[in-house]
């Protein structure tokens, strides 16, 4: 390898870049000419399609695996990801309702499906980032729903059974966790802040390595590394790194998570019904006629008989119910366009005292 081949080599960068730029501004005037198609049209709602995203997402990846890399299926994704949300901010510029404060691991999956090129919104309670949706202060909320290790969020699932909003995709990401303080040494930790989740998440590394550290609750690991910020000392934060960047903190101790696999699914919450893109999701809520034995059985039965796939299936109680009555969440492979998921689902709302289709959105691509 010579100097004039590396010359050469960097001409053919400068050249490919001049090029790709081009293309991509080329493509931001293409969306700007589809968001005025739409005004003519009438269409003057946000012009986030989550069922076209993933098609386009899914489609990259493909083409990425056949032309053999030399990146990874994720990395092109999320470079095109961040291409398609430049040109939808040019279209509607998105605001998305999230669990604050900066910082927090939800913010984090904002931009893991949305991209940088949006409005985030900070919200102190799961609740308010329902509110905010509802009322139309936001176009679309995130919100955790279940964890690897410490399960569902209970709040999210009893928002869910109430709300008008549907499920319009879902999020999946690979959550570490990081100890953060104001302090230099991890034998100087007396009292850590972090979000239940997080404890729950982290016990095992806790109870081995700050066993006397007394352990607070809060609403979010953005407020936590927030305190550990405000109080200093001897103070510290389980959150993200990230958070330690915004807070100015030491990381103390990184990846502190129990299981290195552990990852936290969120929803995408809004008005519309996602299109069919041939890997979707249904989620769906229900109870069952007091006292009678087998009801869950049941309830249940045709989407077996359909061979729907279940993915998941949790009970939170009925809020005031004396009875014990259960409220059952229920995921599955399939959409409600779907011929067969349809007489199916009319079949579950014929035998199910409360039913309710949550919504049917595209499965998460990365």
């Amino acid at each position: 390898m010579t100097q004039t081949d590396l010359h050469q080599a960097r001409q053919q960068i400068d050249a490919l870049d001049e090029n790709i730029q081009s293309l991509i501004s080329q493509r931001a005037r293409i969306a700007q000419g589809i968001a005025l198609i739409k005004q003519g049209m009438g269409d003057t709602g946000d012009h986030y399609r989550p069922s076209r995203e993933a098609e386009v997402l899914r489609t990259v990846m493909a083409r990425n695996r056949a032309n053999g890399g030399p990146l990874t299926d994720e990395t092109m994704a999320r470079l095109m990801r961040e291409i398609m949300s430049a040109c939808l901010s040019l279209e509607s510029p998105l605001t998305i309702a999230y669990l604050g404060p900066e910082g927090t691991y939800t913010q984090e999956a904002v931009l893991k499906h949305f991209g940088d090129s949006v409005r985030a919104r900070a919200n102190g309670t799961i609740g308010e980032i329902f509110r905010d949706v509802e009322a139309g202060a936001a176009d679309y909320g995130v919100v955790p729903v279940e964890n690897s290790i410490g399960g569902v969020v209970s709040h999210t699932l009893d928002e869910l059974v109430h709300t008008k909003l549907r499920i319009c995709g879902e999020v999946s990401l690979p959550v570490h966790h990081q100890l953060l303080s104001c302090a230099e040494a991890l034998e100087d930790v007396v009292k850590i802040y972090a979000h239940p989740q997080s404890f729950l998440q982290c016990r095992q590394w806790l109870d081995a390595r700050l066993p006397d550290a007394v352990r607070e609750s809060v609403s979010s690991n953005g407020r936590a590394a927030a305190l550990a910020r405000e109080q200093g000392g001897h103070v510290a934060a389980i959150a993200s790194v990230q958070a330690g960047k915004i807070n100015g903190l030491n990381i103390l101790a990184s990846s502190i998570e129990d299981d290195p696999s552990n990852t936290t699914r969120f929803l995408i919450l809004g008005k519309q019904a996602p299109a069919e893109t041939g890997d979707d999701l249904t989620s769906l809520v229900l109870t069952g006629h007091r006292n009678q034995p087998g009801s869950l059985l049941k309830l249940l039965q045709p989407l077996s008989d359909a061979g729907l796939n279940m993915s998941r299936i949790e009970s939170r109680p009925v809020k005031g119910s004396a009875a014990q009555d259960y409220y059952f969440f229920i995921d599955f492979a399939g959409h409600a366009a779907q011929e067969k998921v349809r007489q199916a689902l009319d079949a579950v709302g014929r035998t199910a005292a409360f039913f309710k289709v949550l919504g049917s959105y595209p499965r998460a691509v990365v």
